[in-house]
């Protein structure tokens, strides 16, 4: 099983490295991907854990300043990287036509994309449907994994029951059974043994990726 660890805008340079050090002890069966800051790429010790990215540039290496292209994030080792998550489309504005093209610069340097998908509020399938449907324009959509993330849910302590999570994956599946489909939005050490369904590949980590005692009870009570 897939378990992204987004940090986000967090941790300063003291903090990241004594983070990353504890989460080098870390032992489970499950793929762990971490996704720091970019600016602490370079410096995560080399352990079982796999590198992430919590963004990419839609643009090929050059004449732009401030990003960072596919080709440097695939120098650094980086293995996967975070497309579209709400809070860009929310306050970065990213656009369908920007999202695809991210997309594409992942899959030409083969990185594996984790596009987010979620609704605000109301009928998930008029939103999600219409957020996948620039899959279409991607060659090897496949590779492609997809984070169910129901915007709602995100950082507000509320969660949908493993019953509505099984239904909007299972409605992506029907869509792109091929893909892989995770789940992300206000998971804890607490309720994950209510939120584990043979339906999902995986967990997308916000709050709790931080505190790597927190996630060790997490991995502990999802076995």
């Amino acid at each position: 099983m897939l378990i992204i660890l987004n940090n986000k805008c967090n941790f300063t340079l003291n903090q990241f490295k004594q983070y990353s050090q504890e989460l080098t002890t870390i032992k489970t069966q499950h793929e762990l991907v971490l996704c720091p800051t970019n600016i602490y790429l370079s410096i995560t010790p080399k352990s079982e854990i796999v590198l992430g990215a919590q963004d990419i540039s839609m643009y090929h290496e050059g004449s732009k300043t401030g990003e960072v292209a596919a080709k440097q994030l695939k120098s650094m080792n980086v293995e996967y990287v975070i497309v579209g998550h709400s809070e860009r489309r929310l306050y970065l504005n990213e656009n369908d036509k920007q999202i695809t093209e991210k997309l594409r610069r992942s899959l030409e340097q083969d990185i594996i994309p984790i596009l987010c998908v979620g609704e605000t509020i109301g009928d998930y399938q008029q939103v999600v449907s219409k957020q996948l449907e620039i899959l279409k324009n991607i060659e090897h959509f496949e590779n492609v994994i997809i984070a169910y993330e129901p915007v709602w849910a995100i950082g507000s302590g509320k969660t949908p029951t493993i019953k509505q999570i099984n239904e909007v994956i299972s409605f992506i599946k029907k869509i792109y059974p091929q893909n892989k489909v995770i789940y992300g939005g206000s998971i804890n050490e607490f309720n994950i043994s209510n939120l584990k369904s043979n339906l999902i590949d995986g967990y997308l980590l916000g709050g709790l990726s931080l505190n790597s005692e927190r996630l060790k009870a997490f991995l502990e009570n999802l076995e």
